[in-house]
């Protein structure tokens, strides 16, 4: 593989509004590389695009280009050609105008401009479409149109921004595939972005999973499916069970009522851990044969395998199995111990620490938010610090509610859905917060939460 970087990106930070959109991302890109930048919506996957190809500026951090800062110069003078989601072709021009434009605002000799342009066409499979109308194609051809135009220019990269959002499923997959191809054909550096985690995996040579402007993973398709380095990345790409659990030592952790050997080792005695299996390492055995012992809740066919769950040790437990069963049969389900991965847990404390102050007799405020407590006794403006469980928060809406929140994550833990929200205080600074709940909402969208105030352990700051 080629060890060269042809572009590198040094501790971006980018802020809009005071909200920190990218948090110090760093990351090479080789030559001849196709790399994917994953994620959710708001991740800042885009906003890294842009500040590659020049049409967002940094705060801070470097743009190199062949090892040369690019930060300030403007995007028609990088090497660099992109490809959006609209395509942004000239309606008024045909296939072969359309392809050609960029040439000849270069003033390229016009049989130079021809033998491109006709190349370009027959590698995007748009032979003999070079006098056909752009409003007269379809999506597909439309797309191929764009990309030919963009890679005429011969870039050293190729910057696509969703570029497969608006076909339908079936097309989609025929242009990755064949987007790939071309990738390989023409040997130019390729960056795409996508939410698409199928997508991702059939395409890259090297994934980039960020989340809230900061990356969570680089690593080939195979590494970031089979060794996910937390459960975010776990349960985005691809399907997994994901438990809480406590690493009790090396090679031993506990989850589900009980203990399991496993492989991992330096996570510490004692320690809450992620436990990530993911659902076609789970086999199913009779009942009383497996590691636990559960009973089929539910059966989806999915037409290549099953997807069932099964009920066990008060978990649901996804497994993918090419073996039928029916709601309601008592099984087993085993497993060994490379099965089981281990992960540093996303909020590592099972509280939320939260500070607020006295305000008046018997009352507190936190987070623009008050509450009584009886017998407090404490001086008003005494700083007091707040302890929250995650079951002491529950989801209502937002009419009803004591806050307003917005959802950063959600991952299902086979009991509950764990969430991570974010809220401003007083001072204006965001806090976290984590809930345990039932309820399934919508990521990247504000929400209403109720405080069981009753159970909110308090205590005074202490100085220092």
């Amino acid at each position: 593989m080629n060890t060269e970087k042809l572009l590198e990106l040094k501790n971006i930070t980018l802020s809009y509004d005071g909200d920190k959109i990218l948090d110090n991302v760093s990351l090479y890109i080789r030559d001849k590389e196709f790399v994917t930048l994953l994620g959710p919506s708001g991740c800042g996957k885009t906003t890294t695009l842009r500040i590659i190809g020049g049409f967002s500026f940094a705060d801070e951090g470097d743009v190199l280009f062949e090892g040369k800062r690019i930060n300030d110069l403007p995007a028609y003078q990088r090497p660099i050609n992109t490809v959006f989601q609209r395509y942004a072709l000239f309606p008024h021009l045909n296939v072969y105008d359309n392809v050609a434009f960029g040439l000849k605002l270069k003033k390229l000799d016009k049989k130079e401009i021809d033998q491109r342009v006709r190349k370009m066409l027959e590698i995007v499979n748009l032979k003999g479409f070079e006098r056909r109308r752009i409003t007269k194609l379809s999506g597909g051809q439309q797309q191929r149109v764009a990309i030919a135009r963009a890679l005429v220019n011969h870039p050293k990269i190729l910057l696509l921004d969703e570029p497969l959002g608006a076909l339908d499923l079936k097309l989609r997959k025929e242009m990755q595939i064949e987007l790939k191809n071309i990738q390989r054909e023409l040997g130019i550096t390729f960056i795409y972005v996508t939410h698409d985690q199928e997508e991702a995996l059939t395409m890259s040579d090297i994934i980039v999973v960020m989340k809230d402007g900061e990356i969570q993973q680089i690593g080939t398709p195979q590494d970031i499916y089979n060794e996910p380095k937390n459960a975010f990345v776990a349960d985005f790409i691809g399907e997994s069970n994901i438990f809480d659990g406590t690493m009790i030592h090396d090679r031993l952790v506990s989850f589900a009522g009980q203990e399991f050997d496993c492989v991992d080792e330096g996570f510490g005695e004692n320690q809450p851990v992620d436990v990530v299996i993911r659902p076609e390492d789970l086999v199913l055995t009779a009942p009383g044969q497996g590691l636990v012992s559960g009973e089929v809740t539910s059966v989806i066919f999915k037409g290549v395998h099953y997807e069932i769950i099964v009920r066990a040790n008060g978990l649901d437990w996804m497994i993918q199995t090419t073996r039928s069963a029916n709601v309601g049969d008592r099984v087993g389900i085993t497993l060994t111990p490379d099965d089981i991965h281990i992960m540093n847990r996303i909020f590592k404390p099972f509280e939320s620490t939260l500070q607020g102050k006295v305000v008046g007799e018997n009352r507190i405020s936190f987070m623009g938010v008050e509450f009584e407590r009886e017998d407090l006794n404490l001086p008003e403006g005494t700083p007091v610090t707040l302890t929250i469980g995650p079951d002491d928060i529950s989801i209502v809406s937002i009419d009803h509610s004591d806050l307003t929140v917005y959802l950063e994550s959600m991952v299902y833990k086979g009991a509950y859905n764990e969430m991570i929200v974010w809220a401003k205080d007083e001072d204006g600074v965001y806090q976290s917060l984590l809930i345990h709940s039932m309820n399934d909402e919508q990521i990247a969208t504000d929400i209403g939460i109720k405080f069981d105030f009753d159970r909110i352990r308090i205590a005074v700051q202490e100085e220092g």
